[in-house]
């Protein structure tokens, strides 16, 4: 019994919060792949991408929510996802045609894109604090659990209790269902070949007759797609706060170059990586402990590495050392 109650615990404040938190990165990685691999540089205004797909779609909420439109027990920030991602995909085809472009047609090198992005990077930061604030904004409704502590004791007769949020509970829904449509869409369609085509080779690709403004176009838009729907799924779980999306840079960049930069299935490998990285080493295990040990050997303490101040910190050592020793990632993708 005392090691079902240590499995309860650790699934409650470790394996579900984990996996929750992995899927948000892994879709954040995937997008700093795609363009990296497609567009061939490090685009440092993703995490801001993000957030202005996501105030979009805290905007519509609330007005859906003025209006009376609800879904019910699941959150009404789906019902304005699609205009989220609309609003992020207008973004980012005007920056593409105003910013990036020219650098395009004078083949900059990538560092200068990565300079260019830091730029766009504060630009859209700038934009989403003056349009929404700079503090925290709470927008998830609905059932706030798909099963709740009280219900869970209830129904097992443990002293712990389980508890899952509908929001986690959508993340992973959302982003199994994302994950295999961006695949299907690479590997079956007539423009997800023409993209990878491009990726591996752009001048043979050229000469097969593929559009490369049209690839960049549909790259930007598949981009749009998963910064907003990553950055939802993320304020639904915690909370809107664009500096926390800016800060959220280190772990989607730290999950795409440990999977390998260019391999969307590493970026799925190294967000689930760093996710469960960062929520071991900063979770206090003592209760776990006092359970699946024997009393004698129960520690004192709580039993925490490091403070969860700490845990972006996790996802730079594990950079660190990606970096050193493999710096091509875990599915050696194109080295950084």
């Amino acid at each position: 019994m005392d090691l079902l109650n240590a499995f309860v615990t650790l699934s409650n404040f470790v394996l579900i919060p984990a996996i929750a938190y992995g899927s948000q990165l892994a879709l954040g990685a995937l997008g700093v792949t795609l363009i990296y691999g497609i567009l061939r540089f490090s685009n440092f205004a993703h995490g801001d991408t993000m957030a202005f797909g996501t105030m979009v779609t805290i905007l519509f909420t609330w007005l859906f929510q003025s209006w009376g439109l609800s879904l019910g027990p699941v959150p009404t920030a789906l019902l304005a996802l699609p205009f989220g991602i609309l609003g992020c995909m207008a973004l980012l085809l005007f920056t593409d045609r105003v910013v990036y472009k020219f650098y395009r047609e004078q083949k900059a090198k990538p560092v200068i894109l990565v300079i260019v992005s830091l730029g766009v990077m504060f630009i859209m930061n700038g934009l989403v604090r003056f349009i929404i604030g700079p503090d925290d904004q709470r927008f998830s409704d609905g059932e706030r659990f798909i099963v709740s502590v009280r219900t869970f004791r209830e129904m097992t007769g443990l002293e712990e209790g389980l508890a899952i949020k509908t929001t986690q509970g959508i993340t992973v829904i959302t982003a199994v269902i994302v994950v295999a449509a961006l695949f299907w869409f690479l590997n079956r369609t007539r423009t997800g070949k023409s993209m990878r085509a491009y990726s591996d080779n752009e001048d043979l690709a050229l000469l097969s007759g593929i559009n490369p403004e049209r690839v960049v176009m549909i790259t930007w838009l598949i981009v749009a797609a998963l910064a907003t729907v990553a950055g939802v799924l993320y304020g639904l779980d915690k909370s809107f706060k664009p500096f926390t999306y800016f800060q959220l840079l280190l772990p989607i960049f730290a999950s795409a170059i440990v999977g390998g930069l260019g391999s969307p299935l590493g970026a799925i490998a190294g967000g689930f990586t760093i996710a469960f990285s960062e929520v071991m080493v900063t979770y206090a295990w003592k209760k776990v402990a006092g359970y699946a040990l024997p009393e004698s050997l129960a520690p004192d303490g709580l039993a925490q590495l490091l403070s969860t101040d700490y845990k972006f910190a996790v996802s730079f050592v594990i950079l660190l050392i990606v970096l050193l020793f493999r710096p091509t990632g875990l599915f050696a993708g194109k080295s950084v």
